[in-house]
């Protein structure tokens, strides 16, 4: 008889609501939960695909060791005694920086993946850390940290009461939106304009959130960041701004105005390529509106003035007053999240504390570029990376140059992998670690709720009991914990979740401000619930939040895990609300409007407007059915527009005799593709496009969908040489290529 289970969806960032159907143990169907608190009952096709996913036959059932060069099955003992066996080794020999970590996105959806790797990287003692974040994000926590002091302060548009939304570098209505987390982007995008609102969208391409818009605007790909900069010259020129009460929270708003002096909108109009009038009237627009919210994405961050641009994106925000307003951008307060603490001077934010040790990259958020990867291991001395842990990250298809890497990799002394598949990554390791199915993981979203449009919280427990000879992934991630540091047989997987639990008490009641200062925390431990560690994690992290009942010291508060499993659906906390100026955790205690490494790149921004820009510039893209490189090895995902091709203009398709269906040689700094053209006004003429994440044509690796449709990789054709300098983020959008037809 078939039964229902609830599952929070952990394929995108929306985090949408299931209800699975389950014959047996195997997930059957699924559909979106209509008593969701968040989702309602919105679903997606990768969503509703989540069976085919859980059940991919390509999914690894069991660890596998290398063994006379061969991966092979092996036990799960097995695996961690050759990880405890060569990983501290290498540290005494060599010392902790000879060890790196890789973590990528999918450490975003899990709860292992947001609760372990921080004792990994304490248990290793390494600095080497290199995340998808540097790929993808890291503009933006470089910005939020040098205007509010925390790089987690990200504030969220307001989708649901704003008025005037200003989109850059987003296509939600297939991405499902990021750093935004927001079920039912479509349908919430059609509700502001419904309502009377205004939707304006700035993108290279004819997306599908592009032709919804009230307005689109196709500049030049990366040059945002000089349109957001003589958007605000013009609201400071003309008198337009009117910060309002956040003038009191606020420092350097005199000297912005001489910092962006020469971005006027017809200064920078040739080298947006678009008019200047154009850009002086949305600068007024985005005035005139009652209430406005400016949003960029991966597009706007993964170019060579990123930080510039997302730091740009908060001035605007700033500037006509909609930073923490209703209806604007607003901070959200997550249940499992630290609780507000009282406002004042923090300890801020900075760049540049260490290096990397070939190229001297600064450390950004205490990451290195994932484009230096190669480098640390190639280059023999003192320092250099003879062993990784790569968890959930396939390297070789999302960062430049993947046949660099790939060949770096084979030369690793020893390498671990966390991941499901045996990918273009994974491939290169000597024990491969597999978690199990989603419906055999419990969930809930610590990463993301931090992003939410919404105050609300939602944990659902594992749909099907854990398969025989299987390891939960935060058991697998315990464990691994405990091989790398030494202890693995000295104590159980257990004993790491208890000593986060005693670590974080220890903290807490030792804080004056905190209403458990004075406690012990032994017995306050003894009252947390939960059937498993991370459970147990789980209601400490909500009691201590700020909706926790802090076990019995506040009255007004009532959230605890043992709350939350009463409400299957989710609890609603409410809508967002001002926080300001509790979040700013800068050293002035103000938002800090033009920090000095802003200042300081600000000249370089300036000295682009003199320069001529590329015939041809590349842009990536994203389908609605696909999500990075893994979920095109699930049937239902793949086919239809989700496809590898190359799109062009046809006024350039004409001028360089490319066909629609024909083929064509892409060469940029790190190398060519031979590609499938598909012309299409969906992108403007000097702009071609190639989809993110496709590649999956190299050997040994057990992606039986994926590499009978392989496509190509087009970060291949970088060399990991063009950076955003403030952020360490490789510049994977605006980059030049020259194209050949071929026969």
């Amino acid at each position: 008889m078939p039964r229902t289970a609830l599952r929070i969806c952990p394929l995108c960032e929306a985090t949408c609501g299931l209800t699975l159907t389950i014959e047996g143990t195997a997930v059957t169907g699924a559909r979106g939960d209509r008593e969701d608190v968040f989702s309602k009952g919105f679903i997606c096709p990768k969503g509703a695909a989540f069976g085919q996913l859980d059940a991919d036959p390509d999914r690894l059932r069991a660890p596998l060791v290398r063994r006379d060069g061969r991966l092979q099955e092996a036990t799960w003992e097995e695996a961690y005694d050759a990880i405890a066996a060569a990983v501290p080794e290498l540290v005494r020999e060599h010392g902790a920086l000879s060890v790196g970590v890789v973590l990528g996105n999918p450490n975003s959806h899990t709860m292992a993946g947001a609760l372990y790797p921080p004792l990994l990287l304490k248990a290793l003692g390494t600095r080497n850390v290199f995340t998808a974040s540097t790929l993808d994000q890291m503009p933006k926590h470089v910005s939020s940290g040098l205007l509010f002091g925390d790089p987690f302060a990200i504030a969220v548009p307001d989708l649901d009461r704003t008025d005037f939304l200003l989109l850059l570098g987003a296509n939600p209505l297939e991405s499902n939106g990021s750093l935004c987390t927001a079920p039912d982007f479509p349908g919430r995008l059609k509700a502001l304009r419904s309502r009377g609102g205004t939707l304006v969208v700035v993108d290279p391409r004819r997306t599908r959130t592009a032709a919804l818009a009230d307005r689109h605007l196709a500049p030049r790909p990366g040059s945002d960041a000089l349109l957001l900069a003589a958007l605000a010259h013009t609201l400071l020129a003309e008198k337009l701004a009117a910060p309002d009460e956040l003038e009191e929270h606020t420092e350097g708003l005199g000297e912005l105005a001489d910092a962006l002096g020469s971005f006027t909108p017809e200064a920078v109009a040739p080298a947006c390529d678009l008019p200047a009038d154009e850009i002086r009237t949305l600068a007024r627009e985005l005035a005139a509106a009652p209430t406005a919210a400016v949003y960029g994405r991966v597009g706007s961050c993964t170019v060579e003035y990123g930080t510039l641009t997302s730091w740009l994106v908060d001035v605007l925000n700033i500037l006509t007053g909609n930073l923490d307003r209703p209806g604007g951008v607003l901070f959200p307060l997550p249940a499992a999240g630290p609780r507000p603490r009282p406002a004042g001077p923090g300890r801020g934010f900075s760049l540049g504390r260490w290096h990397s040790r070939v190229s001297g990259h600064p450390e950004a958020k205490s990451e290195l570029p994932t484009a230096a990867l190669a480098e640390e291991i190639e280059t023999p001395g003192e320092g250099q990376l003879r062993a990784l842990i790569c968890i959930a990250a396939n390297p070789v298809l999302s960062a430049p140059d993947g046949d660099r890497l790939d060949r770096a990799l084979a030369g690793l002394d020893f390498m671990v992998s966390v991941d499901p598949y045996l990918n273009e990554t994974s491939r290169h390791a000597h024990v491969v670690l597999p978690p199990p199915p989603p419906s055999q993981s419990a969930h809930h979203d610590f990463a993301f709720n931090g992003f939410a449009i919404r105050n609300q919280v939602r944990y659902t427990r594992s749909a099907v009991p854990l398969e025989a000879g299987r390891l939960d992934e935060c058991d697998i991630h315990a464990r691994l914990v405990l091989a790398v540091s030494g202890m693995h047989g000295a104590v159980g997987p257990e004993a790491v979740d208890e000593m986060a639990v005693q670590g974080a008490l220890a903290k807490e009641t030792a804080d004056p401000c905190s209403p458990l200062h004075g406690r012990d925390p032994a017995d306050l431990a003894g009252l947390l619930t939960g059937d498993s560690g991370p459970e147990r994690r789980l209601d400490l992290m909500l009691r201590l939040g700020p909706y926790g009942d802090r076990f019995g010291a506040d009255a007004e508060g009532s959230l605890s895990l043992e709350r939350l499993l009463a409400h299957p659906h989710g609890i609603d906390l409410g809508p967002l609300q001002p926080r300001l100026p509790g979040v700013l955790r800068t050293r002035s205690g103000r938002i800090e409007l033009l920090p000095e490494p802003i200042a300081a790149e600000l000249p370089r921004l300036r000295e682009s407007l003199a320069h001529h820009p590329a015939t041809l510039v590349l842009v990536g893209r994203r389908h609605l059915r696909s999500n990075n490189s893994w979920s095109h090895n699930v049937p239902a995902l793949t086919g239809g527009s989700n496809r590898c091709t190359l799109q062009v203009h046809p006024r350039d398709a004409g001028r360089l005799g490319l066909t629609d269906g024909g083929r064509a040689r892409v060469t940029a700094d790190g190398g060519s593709l031979e590609v499938p053209v598909e012309v299409t006004e969906a992108v403007r003429a000097g702009v071609v496009s190639l989809p993110h994440g496709w590649g999956h044509d190299r050997p040994g690796t057990r992606l039986s969908v994926a590499s009978a449709v392989p496509g190509v990789n087009v970060n291949q054709l970088l060399d990991g040489t063009r950076l955003d300098r403030l952020s360490g983020t490789a510049v994977l959008n605006g980059f030049p290529v020259e194209l050949t037809p071929l026969p």
